[in-house]
């Protein structure tokens, strides 16, 4: 969330971003859908179920306020990310540092 607010998001977008009604959202579809379940039979079951209620989450979700900013702000994070991998590396440091 911080990330997003120094990084120069628009409000819009940022008050989309920053808030956890949406993962909040499509947990609450996903127990609810997986509460029919009464036999679990493995692993492998639970993940379907799971995806299953994910993907029933997945009909009442909206396009995101603030969504035609997001490419802008991909590449504001693109050049954050690759600012921080140019720091100095601990080889490098050794070497910098004799």
């Amino acid at each position: 969330m911080f990330t997003v607010a120094r990084l120069g998001a628009s409000p819009t977008l940022r008050r989309s971003l920053t808030t956890t009604n949406a993962i909040e959202s499509l947990i609450s579809i996903a127990r609810t859908t997986t509460a029919h379940v009464k036999n679990w039979r493995d692993g492998e079951m639970r993940r379907r179920w799971c995806a299953a209620g994910m993907l029933e989450g997945e009909r009442s979700f909206r396009r995101i306020k603030g969504h035609r900013e997001l490419p802008a702000f991909t590449q504001k994070i693109r050049a954050h990310i690759n600012q921080q991998t140019q720091t100095v590396t601990p080889p490098e440091y050794a070497h910098t540092a004799a």
